[in-house]
């Protein structure tokens, strides 16, 4: 693992083609402050363009994965202090989906309010049996609505709603059951865990996990009709690609392929 930077409580490493940002302010229980989403964001758009990375790892020290935003910085700001902030928070969080990379959470600890909607927005997250998740807004008098854009959208609604009404926290086992986390592992093997998943996606075709990720999430919006003419001009398409026929003599002639860069 080679350090990259530490810069506003984020700590960039990489580890080959893996890239992993830190979330490293426990003290104020990882916050997603304004300051921290615009060095998350920028973080995100360098790790997109670098074509050396192939997925992105977002993680967290300390008992606390992320509280959600600072309620410090809302309860002394206006509105239209407010306003920059959900507007980068939103930013944030589209990053992560329009990347065509994959990126993966790996939770430890509790993820709250705009840290569950953090990990709900990832393409995978796997997590420890000590994690947990709410969207407790409703406990403080402001409701998880942005949290329940991508917490909606992970979950059925049923669920989404119960825990945003109610605030009360699910664990690991009942949010990989609703479909929230991907994998559950024991506490001491999640970073082991964690690299393995992540260099396992790393080692496909960069070109067609990119090509897939984002045809991905085209084709789950349209209805299934749509989807499936969509997804059939896609995967003819995708067979023109240098990657594609590699993959599928390396296949046939039992050898390991040869990925272009």
């Amino acid at each position: 693992m080679v350090k990259l930077k530490s810069n506003k409580g984020i700590l960039c490493e990489r580890d080959e083609s893996v890239f992993f940002i830190t979330l490293k302010h426990s003290r104020r229980r990882n916050a997603l402050s304004l300051e921290k989403l615009v060095t998350l964001s920028n973080e995100i758009d360098s790790f997109t363009k670098d074509s050396a990375l192939r997925v992105l790892v977002i993680q967290a020290e300390g008992p606390v994965f992320s509280a959600g935003h600072d309620l410090y910085e809302i309860k002394d700001g206006t509105s239209e202090d407010h306003s920059k902030l959900f507007d980068q928070c939103a930013k944030t969080m589209e990053q992560i989906r329009t990347t065509p990379k994959p990126v993966i959470a790996s939770v430890d600890g509790l993820a709250t309010a705009a840290g569950c909607q953090l990990v709900a927005t990832c393409d995978i997250a796997i997590a420890s049996t000590d994690s947990q998740f709410a969207t407790p807004g409703v406990n403080i008098g402001l409701f998880c609505t942005m949290p329940g854009v991508a917490l909606s959208r992970a979950i059925p609604k049923k669920k989404a709603l119960d825990m945003m009404l109610t605030g009360e926290p699910i664990g690991a086992e009942e949010a990989k059951s609703l479909g929230l986390i991907s994998r559950v592992v024991p506490k001491n093997k999640l970073k082991a865990e964690t690299h393995s998943l992540a260099h396992q996606i790393a080692s496909s075709s960069p070109a067609v996990i990119s090509m897939g990720k984002q045809a991905f999430y085209k084709q789950i919006e349209l209805n299934i009709e749509t989807a499936y003419d969509f997804a059939k001009d896609q995967m003819v398409k995708h067979l023109e690609h240098p990657d594609a026929k590699e993959g599928i003599s390396a296949f046939i002639n039992k050898r390991r392929p040869n990925w272009t860069k």
